[in-house]
Parts: C-alpha cells; structure tokens; sequence
C-alpha cells in the first residue's frame, strides 16, 4: 500500500495544502494569535518538511520536536481548544484540496498522535 504521503499527492500536495492551510489559520481568530511576529515563509518551510515525514515521505524534517517547539505556544495559554481548531483548518484545507475522507482521517490520527506532545503533557497510557 501507498504511503499517505504517495496517495495525497506527493510533495507538490504536501506544498499546497500547507499554504491554504496557513491561509486559514492566519485568519481564524481561535488561533492566528499565536503566529504573531512568526517568520511565516520560515514556518511554511518547517511544516511542510514535518508533515511529507510525519505522512510517509522522505525525511528532511530538521526542527525541534514537538514538546520543544511548541513550549513557548503553551506558555501563553495554547491548549486543546486550539489544537482542535488546527486539526479543523488541516482537513479543511485537504477537503478543499479533494483529498478523500479515509486520507483526511489518517491525517487526523497523526495529529492526534502528537496532541499531548505539541500541548506540553505526558501521554496517557491505553
């Protein structure tokens, strides 16, 4: 089976929905906030490198990790409401796109598999 990386399209997928999705953060009002005085053409770079080796693609991803990265985020209040809003404004842009509904769910699973590190707190154990 293909990768998700392979069945949304690649790199070229990868580069487009990150700049729609962007878009529609920096225009929600839950979030936008939080990108204040953000070097976005930076950004745009780091997220699409993480998400073509969080989906399965080859791995350039050079960041910090999650916990790291976002550390300053949860230091000024970002919390689970606002992760939920970046999960909305993601598959909205891949429905936008015309990804289908069984890709957009595993885009969801990855989110959520980086929630308690992106918000600061130990995972739970299942």
């Amino acid at each position: 089976m293909n990768s998700l990386y392979e069945r949304i399209g690649g790199t070229a997928a990868v580069k487009a929905a990150v700049d729609i999705f962007y878009d529609k953060v920096l225009a929600d009002g839950r979030i936008a906030h939080f990108f204040q005085g953000v070097d976005m053409d930076a950004q745009r770079r780091k997220q699409r490198s993480f998400l073509i080796m969080a989906f399965g693609g080859p791995n350039t991803y050079s960041g910090a990790d999650m916990r790291r990265a976002h550390a300053p985020l949860v230091a000024q209040g970002l919390n689970d409401t606002h992760f939920d809003a970046v999960v909305e404004n993601l598959a909205a842009t891949l429905a936008q796109l015309g990804v289908g509904a069984t890709e957009i769910g595993e885009v969801a699973v990855v989110a959520e598999s980086v929630r308690d590190d992106v918000l600061g707190r130990e995972s739970v154990a299942a």
